[in-house]
């Protein structure tokens, strides 16, 4: 086992930028690798309201907060902060409902607690859940129209997983670590399941502060290649889409919020179900057919070059041309239809 301190101090910082509010939108149009904004929603009010403590922050909030059910994620007491599998691979956390007030006041309680159980608000939809948050905390994206999201709790540790959007992630209250690593170390941070996981993607079953180098031995070259940040209020980090971050909540009372957008057009399908899919109806096939078949998605999916289409008379290609709405939705339809029998 490695020392936690140890294995945070050999990543390599995540490269830090200045730049104001304004110029982020032209910055995030040609980034394609992490970086640090520092101080870039300082003048939000939510961080305004934190500096002047979690007790200031919850009522801020409380304000705001739609009279709904709010989803919580609660810990075993004295379970530790990191949300995970249990010993069966179920969940070492408890899901449940109730009013905001009450799973803010249930946070407050219990803070200094040696027992605490870890109590978690993850990927609430700003808008749908707040009335003005979103409007009063914000980052001008240019012409992107993101999904705005908040994550609210105590101390948390969420093991490394990918997203398919890009991310902006604001630390709004509290402070916060990402351990980022790019997306071709996959197979060194030992993925799990792709069905039974924490929170509908697969995580790393790496324990970063404990990792065990002699059950996943590869996850060393990956820190050779990982990045680190750790996040005060009002400083913001660019996720890029599918790029492992481990995420961690470090105060007793943390807020994050971010904002998730695609770069591809919104018709096209999700890559995940084409995964799940291929694993349904390819994986299992006999190693010659496996093959075949890796050669057919090499020729129409990630090679699609001229000699994929040249030979076809034009307007007679179908979803070989490049897709759009109509042809999309064609698509879409047929998968359906075929999934369906």
């Amino acid at each position: 086992m490695a020392d936690r301190s140890t294995v945070f101090e050999s990543l390599r910082p995540v490269p830090e930028e200045v730049l104001d509010a304004s110029e982020l939108a032209s910055r995030l149009d040609q980034a394609s690798e992490p970086f640090v904004v520092r101080g870039l929603a300082t003048d939000w009010p939510l961080v305004q309201a934190g500096t002047l403590g979690p007790d200031q922050a919850r009522e801020y909030l409380k304000a705001r907060a739609r009279d709904r059910k709010f989803t919580v994620n609660v810990g075993m007491p004295g379970g530790g902060e990191r949300l995970f599998y249990d010993e069966e691979m179920g969940m070492n956390f408890r899901t449940a409902q109730g009013p905001f007030d009450e799973i803010i006041d249930g946070i407050a309680a219990n803070e200094g607690k040696p027992d605490a159980p870890t109590i978690y608000l993850a990927s609430v939809d700003v808008g749908d859940y707040f009335q003005g948050l979103g409007e009063e905390n914000r980052l001008p994206l240019g012409q992107r129209r993101p999904i705005e999201s908040i994550w609210i709790g105590s101390r948390t540790r969420v093991a490394a997983h990918t997203d398919v959007p890009n991310n902006v992630a604001v630390c709004a209250i509290g402070r916060r670590r990402f351990t980022l690593f790019p997306p071709d170390q996959f197979a060194n941070l030992y993925p799990g399941p792709i069905e039974n996981t924490p929170a509908g993607r697969p995580i790393s079953m790496v324990d970063f502060h404990r990792p065990d180098f002699m059950a996943h031995p590869r996850f060393a070259e990956a820190m050779g290649i990982g990045l680190v940040a750790e996040l005060n209020p009002g400083d913001a980090i660019f996720v890029p889409s599918l790029w492992w971050h481990h995420v961690e909540g470090l105060s007793p009372f943390n807020v994050l919020v971010n904002y998730w957008w695609r770069d591809a057009p919104a018709f096209l399908g999700k890559p995940e179900d084409a995964l799940n899919h291929a694993i349904l109806a390819i994986r299992d096939l006999p190693p010659a057919d496996k093959a075949i078949w890796r050669a057919l998605f090499d020729f129409y999916v990630f090679d699609n070059g001229p000699r994929t289409v040249d030979h076809i008379p034009k307007g007679a290609r179908g979803v070989l041309d490049p897709l759009t709405p109509d042809t999309a939705g064609q698509l879409r339809a047929f998968l359906l239809r075929s999934l369906s029998r």
